[in-house]
């Protein structure tokens, strides 16, 4: 089939999210190597966001390949209710990866069904019906998690479902107030929150869901003592505290999961796409053995017909090992602080870039019409002269491929990206820069 083919055939017959339909022009990719893709025509182009942040291991991992293609000889499909192989072994390597307070896992096909069945399991476990989540996250867009959902996304599916409340992040950046410390932002968020659950009723509250560092809404990263204050708040009163690792998980920020950064605890942790780096769908819900136990006498109301899916749990039993065999997190951590000091050389070199905000190889760039007002360079929600999109734009024609959100510029490339790599793709967004700086502000 021609590229042509290819194309028209996508226009003519998928719906494609978030976009009007109309707008579309769709890049036929043909093959794809480690960190880049390439189209019919021979074009690389660098993989700059993990496709959805969640390429991990990038393209063509010959060990996840080779895991599935084993799984097919044996069996592609057995249902949830069968004792599978790799679906096992998964389970026992991801508890292995959690704190010691963790005892099962209810796997999932993605992470909006991950952080549906993490609601349905605090509500059924606590008695409670009430879910608090921040204004500006994206927990996926099934009807469960975009109502969890803050942001914009979430429009869609109002009027919501009774119980999901919304509260603030803590945006240093963007709060009006001038904090000494990062410590004394942190006890005017937590103060605020404990105010809020103290009006919804603590008794009502049946859990606290975060993206553990919010992901596409900004790389806002807590300040310092705010998971563990939250953490406390919820230990105060009876509510269980989720920490939606979707997209920080799986040595993202340095660390198998994000929470690790911060010396707590969670009480459940939904994960998905780094655990298969996009081979197979696979998603799923951590829970602590105190809530395990309680489904032993009680029955679990939570069920897929692809839950555990055998070929997804082979690939990714195979990343797994793969993280550990090949020192990712270490990788990580020594190429993060790289992207750190090159995003912090286009802060001081950019009018445009009002903050950068990283942790591994997690970050974004908040651009911005002025430093000093720190006024975002398109409103929140609304972006109708299509700016973001014209930066992308700017940004695809150099064969930097990644997305946008609000005002931000995301940076999240495959974990495997070599430091030459990064400093060559970072050369791409200073250029583009300038553009910015000179057309927009």
């Amino acid at each position: 089939m021609k590229e042509t083919d290819t194309k028209e055939l996508q226009q003519k017959y998928i719906l494609q999210s978030w976009s009007k339909q109309k707008d579309l022009d769709p890049l036929v990719i043909d093959k794809g190597e480690g960190i880049y893709f390439y189209d019919e025509a021979g074009s690389r182009y660098s993989d700059m966001s993990s496709q959805l942040v969640n390429l991990n291991l990038g393209f063509g991992n010959k060990e996840i390949g080779e895991a599935i293609k084993n799984q097919v000889d044996q069996y592609c499909f057995v249902g949830p209710s069968y004792a599978s192989k790799a679906r096992s072994a998964l389970a026992k390597m991801i508890v292995d990866l959690l704190p010691d307070n963790f005892g099962k896992i209810f796997f999932t096909n993605a992470g909006a069904d991950a952080n549906e069945n993490a609601i349905k399991i605090a509500r059924m476990f606590t008695g409670r019906y009430k879910i608090f989540s921040r204004y500006r996250s994206y927990h996926g867009s099934t009807f469960g998690a975009g109502n969890l959902t803050g942001e914009p996304r979430r429009y869609a599916l109002e009027p919501g479902i009774p119980g999901f409340v919304k509260f603030f992040d803590p945006y240093v950046y963007r709060e009006k107030l001038n904090f000494a410390s990062e410590e004394e932002a942190t006890n005017f968020y937590l103060g605020k929150l404990k105010e809020q659950i103290i009006y919804e009723g603590p008794e009502s509250v049946a859990a606290i869901v975060i993206e553990t560092i919010t992901g596409s809404n900004g790389v806002i990263i807590p300040p310092k003592g705010y998971l563990p204050g939250l953490r406390k708040i919820c230990d105060d009163y009876g509510i269980l505290l989720i920490c939606d690792e979707v997209m920080t998980g799986w040595c993202r920020t340095g660390t198998m999961f994000a929470f690790e950064n911060f010396a707590i605890e969670p009480d459940i942790v939904t994960f998905a796409k780094g655990v298969t780096c996009g081979y197979v769908p696979l998603g799923g819900v951590a829970v602590s053995s105190k809530i395990a136990e309680f489904f032993d006498e009680h029955l679990l109301s939570c069920g897929l017909t692809y839950s555990g899916h055998p070929l997804a749990c082979a690939a990714g039993v195979a990343c797994v090992n793969y993280y550990a065999e090949h020192k990712i997190m270490d990788h990580v951590k020594e190429t993060g602080k790289l992207l750190g000091e090159l995003l912090e050389d286009l802060k001081k070199r950019h009018e445009s870039v009002g903050d950068v905000r990283y942790i591994g190889l997690f970050s974004a760039i908040e651009l911005v019409k002025d430093k000093s007002t720190r006024e975002a360079l398109v409103p929140y929600g609304q972006d109708k002269m299509g700016v973001m999109k014209a930066i992308v734009g700017e940004l695809k024609k150099r064969k930097f491929m990644t997305y946008s959100h609000e005002n931000m510029i995301l940076v999240c490339p495959p974990l495997i990206i070599t430091q030459d790599q990064l400093t060559e793709e970072l050369k791409k967004l200073d250029e583009v820069l300038f553009l910015v700086d000179d057309q927009y502000l």
